[in-house]
């Protein structure tokens, strides 16, 4: 059974920071490119960050400089450090595990229950 649990939600001010934690069981967990998703108030989910299983890392836009998005295979879990927060921060944080294979090719596609993050003074 594929778990992705989150942790380290919560409320914060305007440029303070947090640290998201995903631990991840019953996959593989250095094969899977991690992610990092957000769902705001009244929006689609969108891409935050990932990781891939050999460290490389992608960002939106809107987070990057202020983001860094780590993992620990030896601990199977994600992180997500996330500074100078800015109200437009605030979501519910999912944590992501994607896997393809090919012969055959195979899609595999894992979300966390997600955490909230609100950002306000």
């Amino acid at each position: 059974q594929v778990q992705l649990v989150e942790s380290g939600g919560g409320l914060v001010q305007p440029g303070g920071s947090l640290r998201l934690s995903c631990a991840a069981s019953g996959i593989i967990f250095s094969r899977f490119v991690m992610g990092w998703y957000r769902q705001g108030p009244g929006k689609q989910r969108e891409l935050v960050a990932d990781i891939t299983s050999g460290g490389s890392t992608n960002y939106a836009g809107s987070v990057k400089g202020r983001f860094t998005i780590s993992r620990d295979n030896t601990k199977n879990t994600v992180y997500l450090q996330m500074n100078s927060l800015k109200p437009e921060d605030t979501a519910v944080y999912y944590c992501n595990a994607y896997l393809r294979t090919d012969r055959p090719t195979k899609e595999y596609d894992y979300w966390g229950q997600g955490t909230q993050v609100t950002v306000s003074s």
